[in-house]
């Protein structure tokens, strides 16, 4: 029996994640193993790499201006002030479990607001969650809950709720697609197909947060901007806890460094929301810090340079995964990947629900996208869906959550690189083991169980 490239090539890239070697090696090597066994050779295999790559370029160099943007605003002090006010708040009143409750309810509800709300999808996470770790740290709060948070908002609402990415993703690519393939689209509600496997995210959200993580976990507490934490705490040596002197310093915080700070975020995002561009929304967000010399123009060098070193390695395996992507494509073995596993069917419905959701995983596990993941399996799950008798909403839910499945918990996701930008800012969060094992746990199983359900009930 010949193995299939591209599970070949996924289970090549997930093993040697695992096994701790890195991400830009493990893409690589198991994107020329599948364009080997795919019968491409070495050069056209390089050849399809080099064009994924160029493609990715554009994200890269936008994510190594978000980061010099971070900077900037750690350099502005605004971090120590937020992470500062957090920390009085607890002290005063001894109500840290009610701040924690209130600051993981904001997480989720931005990384919500950012796919449907406000469509800036993970710019947020550089710009907010560093600011917080100081005071994650406080409270002994393991990231790995926070990296499940973060991706619970990033991964649900565009696969659940149809505005912003969600639209783009339920009814410009999934039911475009359905309605290519022959199913009548007309009635199809996507928010009651998408209702149950959305459920199965909440059930994992809800383990990770009262079972999985609920445990303290001790952090070093390390600082983002040296400059900006010596200037917060230089008239506190004596204090005898790092962030007690952030918090007691917070209140000498320049006003119009914050109001600068604050200003630039706001004009990061509305110039993201306007022109859809990332890197000109952080381009023009740091150019503000330029122009009110809070990041003064001799500064400007060494600040830029710090984040772009910050985000470099988000950008290399983002780049690296588009040319990963575009080999998967070129050895034109997703299809009959798909088409093979139709023999195990045998006509039982449950076990081609099962199959098709499996087969979803290890696609957008590759690809990395569930939006690039649709229009591959939807040409092909359609009329073997329609062959076994599944009703349209449960074509739907079948196909929506097999696109959705892997994107949580890919190495090569930007739901998991995301959250790892911010939580890795001090070096003690690590993408594999705190982000992508965490959330494929959480999130991929329940959502292969309750798309299983959907599929059966719907």
């Amino acid at each position: 029996m010949t193995i299939n490239a591209v599970l070949l090539a996924v289970v090549i890239m997930l093993g040697l994640s695992l096994a701790r070697v890195h991400v830009v090696l493990s893409l690589l090597i198991g994107a020329i193993a599948g364009g080997l066994l795919a019968g491409l050779g070495i050069t056209e295999t390089l050849e399809a790499f080099q064009e994924g790559i160029r493609n990715g370029a554009q994200i890269a160099l936008s994510y190594a201006l978000l980061g010099a943007f971070a900077v900037a605003i750690a350099h502005s002090g605004l971090p120590q002030s937020l992470a500062g006010s957090v920390i009085k708040r607890i002290d005063a009143g001894g109500t840290s479990g009610m701040i924690k409750y209130l600051l993981f309810a904001g997480l989720i509800t931005m990384s919500c607001f950012s796919q449907n709300l406000i469509p800036i999808h993970i710019a947020f996470i550089p710009l907010l969650v560093p600011p917080l770790l100081l005071a994650f740290n406080r409270m002994h709060i393991d990231r790995r809950l926070i990296a499940c948070l973060i991706t619970f908002g990033l991964v649900t609402t565009y696969m659940f709720i149809p505005y912003g990415f969600g639209d783009i993703y339920l009814n410009q690519i999934m039911l475009k697609n359905v309605g290519e393939a022959g199913i009548d689209i007309t009635d199809i509600s996507v928010v009651k197909a998408m209702a149950i496997p959305a459920f199965g995210m909440f059930i994992g959200l809800l383990i990770a947060v009262f079972v999985s993580y609920r445990k303290p976990r001790q952090y070093q507490q390390l600082t983002i901007d040296k400059e900006a934490h010596d200037a917060a705490i230089r008239d506190n040596e004596l204090e005898e806890d790092d962030l007690s002197k952030i918090a007691a310093s917070a209140q000498v915080q320049s006003k119009t460094k914050t109001l600068v700070a604050l200003a630039a975020i706001v004009t990061a995002f509305v110039v993201q929301l306007y022109t859809d561009s990332l890197l000109l929304g952080s381009m023009l967000g740091f150019a503000v810090f330029m122009a009110t010399g809070v990041v003064k123009w001799r500064e400007a060098d060494t600040v830029f340079n710090d984040g772009i070193k910050l985000m470099a390695m988000i950008g290399f395996i983002m780049i690296t995964a588009q040319g990963f992507a575009e080999v998967m494509k070129a050895t034109g073995e997703i299809a009959p990947l798909i088409d093979g596993a139709t023999n195990l069917f045998a006509g039982n419905k449950a076990v081609a629900a099962l199959v098709m959701l499996s087969i979803g995983l290890v696609v957008t596990m590759g690809i990395g996208s569930s939006f690039s993941t649709i229009p591959i399996i939807a040409a092909i799950y359609v009329p073997l869906c329609i062959s076994l008798g599944f009703s349209p909403l449960a074509t739907v839910a079948i196909i929506g959550t097999a696109g959705a499945l892997g994107d949580a918990g890919s190495p090569a996701s930007d739901s998991t690189l995301g959250p790892t930008s911010g939580l890795n800012i001090d070096g003690q969060h690590d993408h594999i083991k705190d982000s992508v094992v965490p959330t494929f746990l959480h999130y991929n199983i329940p959502l292969l169980a309750f798309g299983w359900i959907a599929a059966m009930v719907l």
